[in-house]
């Protein structure tokens, strides 16, 4: 089995439960590294440190607009996560429903 490199950082990355808000705020909208930490009790300098691990992953960028350096989300990034978690979803489903027609069948049970 393949594993792809963006998928697996991308998971990595939203496996820790600060990343996954700063995600869910961004999804509201774009915002400076001061504005998603907000809500935290960590420094600056580990909400940036949150913030890069998103953008190397692929799931954040930030660009500059003079002093401030907005990070927004990027939703293709999202889009190719929720489409191997579909597809996980449908394989499962699949499988799942053999196994209750095999089990609802009279003649597999003997």
């Amino acid at each position: 089995m393949r594993s792809d490199p963006d998928l697996d950082l991308a998971f990595a990355a939203l496996g820790d439960p600060v990343r996954r808000a700063l995600v869910t705020r961004l999804a509201r909208g774009e915002a400076t590294v001061g504005e998603l930490g907000e809500p935290f009790d960590l420094t600056p300098q580990a909400i940036s440190h949150h913030v890069g691990v998103l953008r190397r992953c692929g799931l954040v960028e930030q660009r500059r607009e003079g002093t401030r350096r907005p990070c927004r989300l990027r939703v293709d990034q999202l889009t190719r996560l929720g489409s191997w978690i579909d597809e996980q979803r449908r394989a499962w489903d699949d499988r799942l429903d053999a196994l209750e027609t095999h089990l609802s069948d009279p003649e597999a049970i003997r």
